[in-house]
C-alpha cells in the first residue's frame, strides 16, 4: 500500500526534492510515529500524515503529525523552542501538567516590558467545548513613553485588534496574523505578526514547552484554533479548576476587564 505522506510545497522548498521523494518513496520516512501535534501514535501506511518541519536559526527538524491534526507545512521557531521541540519528541522533556499548563515569560508585549502569566483551560461555548488561553501580566503595563500608575494593557491590545468581550458565551472573533505554536503536543508560543510584512514573532514565548491536557490537546484538533483573553493585572488570578476560571472570566467580561481573539494553529489556514 503507498504511503499516505503530505509533503508540501514550502517543506519541498526547505529539504530539497531528493530528500522529499525519498520520504514519499518510504526510504526516510518512518514505519510508525508519535504525532508532534496531538502525541497519539500514527502510521504513514494506513494515516494521511503530514510532514511538519521545525526551523530554528542554525538547525532544522523534521516530524509527522496526523494530517488531520495539522497539514504539512514549515514552522518558523527559536533555536530554544527547536531543542525544547526536540526534546519533546524524543520524550527527554518534563511530563505535561496533570490540570492546567501555567507559565510566566518576560516579554516585549505592546506597551513594554511584563512578564505575561498564562493559563490554559476549556471554555464551554454554546455546547462545546473550546481550547483557550487566559493572559494576564503579573503588573500594569505603561504605553511606551509614559510614567504613572497608569494600565494600559487592554486599550493596546485592543489597538492590535483584540475585541472587548462583554458576554463569554460568544466565541471571540478571529485575529489576523496571529497564531498560537503547538509542537510535539505542548504550548510554544502566541504569535503576533512581524513588522513590514515579516515572519510572525513572538508575543509570549514559553521558558520551557508547557503541557496541556490530554482533553485540550483533542479540543484544539477538534476545532482547529485557540481562544485568547487577556486581563489586565489582578483580574483572573492562577484559578485552581476550569470552573473557576470561567466564573473569573465572566467576572471581568462583567466588570469591562476582558479582551479576546481566537487564533489558529500556527502556520494554518485562519478561522
Amino acid at each position: 500500500m503507498p504511503r499516505m505522506l503530505d509533503v508540501s510545497d514550502e517543506v519541498r522548498a526547505e529539504i530539497g526534492d531528493e530528500e522529499a521523494d525519498r520520504l514519499l518513496t518510504g526510504d526516510d520516512a518512518p514505519g510508525s510515529y508519535d504525532c508532534t501535534s496531538c502525541r497519539t501514535p500514527g502510521d504513514p501506511e494506513t494515516v494521511r500524515t503530514s510532514t511538519v518541519l521545525f526551523v530554528g536559526e542554525e538547525t532544522a527538524v523534521l516530524a509527522f503529525a496526523h494530517a488531520d491534526c495539522i497539514p504539512s507545512q514549515v514552522v518558523p521557531v527559536s533555536e530554544e523552542q527547536l531543542q525544547g521541540a526536540v526534546r519533546s519528541i524524543t520524550g527527554d522533556s518534563p511530563a505535561p501538567a496533570p490540570e492546567q499548563a501555567g507559565g510566566e515569560s518576560p516579554q516585549s508585549v505592546p506597551g513594554g516590558q511584563a512578564v505575561l502569566g498564562i493559563t490554559s483551560g476549556l471554555v464551554l461555548i454554546a455546547g462545546e467545548l473550546h481550547p483557550a488561553l487566559v493572559v494576564e501580566p503579573t503588573a500594569p503595563i505603561a504605553r511606551p513613553g509614559t510614567t504613572g500608575p497608569g494600565d494600559d494593557f487592554l486599550p493596546l491590545l485592543i489597538e492590535q485588534g483584540f475585541i472587548p468581550v462583554t458576554d463569554t458565551n460568544e466565541v471571540p472573533s478571529p485575529l489576523a496574523g496571529w497564531s498560537v505554536l503547538l509542537a510535539a503536543g505542548q504550548l510554544h508560543a502566541v504569535l503576533q505578526p512581524g513588522t513590514d510584512g515579516g515572519p510572525q514573532v513572538a508575543w509570549w514565548q514559553a521558558h520551557q514547552a508547557l503541557g496541556v491536557t490530554d482533553g485540550w490537546r483533542a479540543a484544539v484538533n477538534k476545532t482547529q484554533r485557540v481562544l485568547i483573553y487577556a486581563a489586565p493585572v489582578g483580574s483572573i488570578g492562577q484559578q485552581p479548576r476550569e470552573d473557576l476560571l470561567r466564573d473569573a472570566l465572566d467576572k471581568a467580561a462583567s466588570n469591562g476587564k476582558l479582551v479576546g481573539a481566537s487564533m489558529p494553529l500556527a502556520g494554518t489556514p485562519g478561522a
